[in-house]
């Protein structure tokens, strides 16, 4: 079959030089020596153990039938000859039953009436109360109740309700201050040093204050709105500094109800 090519191409009238690849030299490790004796040094140091040397089983010790089941305890010298229990299993035998010919022991009789006494005892005997617990969660979880904070423990208590010592002792030494601030106040007015206002004199100057604070409140009331200047400002401040005052006046009169004046 002829090619489909021509033979002759304008591409292959220059001949082309063959280019031969050369390759690399192969990579060589360094530790190539040292791993090869290394290998050859460990290589035959377990050569000499051989096979473990044990004591090769002998053929009548082979598995027999139901060996490897679990054993019964062997049965007691109390079970009886049809194999039966009896109706107590004890580590030492019971003594036997006294035969009916044989005397009591003498000095143990007794003429106490136990059916009498177990009777007396349980009508006497007190109930015993439920512990009482609360329950938390939905699941019903248990706990205390005594622990848990809700039982008022404090209000049976014998000192429950009373003043305590140190609100006793403080309250006693307020009222001993006072009194020694009444016998000083009795003292200077004595003296003749200071003389308490009537509720007459007291009225008419707590009036004649709140007359003042009036006023100024009213000329406060008429100050301009644009305060730009330095003038402006002071009288302003200065309006709010007598009223605050007067304010403090009338608040102190009226809370107290009696007022001293020094004489000087």
């Amino acid at each position: 079959m002829k090619s489909m090519s021509p033979e002759e191409n304008i591409y292959n009238l220059i001949p082309t030089e063959e280019v031969t690849v050369t390759k690399p030299p192969r990579y060589t490790s360094t530790f190539r020596d040292s791993v090869k004796l290394e290998e050859k040094k460990n290589k035959a140091e377990r050569k000499t153990m051989g096979p473990p040397k044990v004591e090769v089983p002998s053929p009548k010790d082979f598995l027999h039938k139901h060996t490897k089941e679990a054993t019964l305890a062997q049965k007691s010298a109390f079970y009886d000859s049809t194999g039966r229990a009896p109706r107590c299993l004890a580590e030492e035998k019971r003594p036997p039953v006294p035969h009916r010919t044989e005397q009591p022991i003498m000095g143990v009789q007794t003429n106490k009436s136990f059916i009498t006494t177990n009777v007396a005892e349980a009508i006497l005997a007190v109930p015993k109360k439920p512990q009482p617990i609360y329950v938390d969660t939905k699941k019903g979880d248990k706990h205390l109740l005594e622990t848990s904070g809700l039982v008022p423990k404090y209000i049976k208590k014998k000192d429950y309700g009373s003043t305590p010592e140190y609100l006793a002792k403080r309250n006693e030494e307020v009222r001993r201050a006072q009194e020694e601030y009444d016998a000083y106040v009795r003292q200077r007015l004595r003296m003749g040093a200071m003389k308490q206002l009537s509720e007459e004199e007291r009225q008419s100057v707590l009036e004649g204050i709140k007359k003042n604070w009036d006023q100024l409140h009213h000329e406060y009331q008429g100050l301009s709105v644009v305060i730009d200047t330095p003038p402006k400002k002071a009288h302003k401040e200065r309006l709010e500094a007598e009223m605050r005052q007067l304010e403090r006046d009338i608040d102190m009169i009226e809370r107290h109800k009696v007022i001293y004046i020094a004489n000087n």
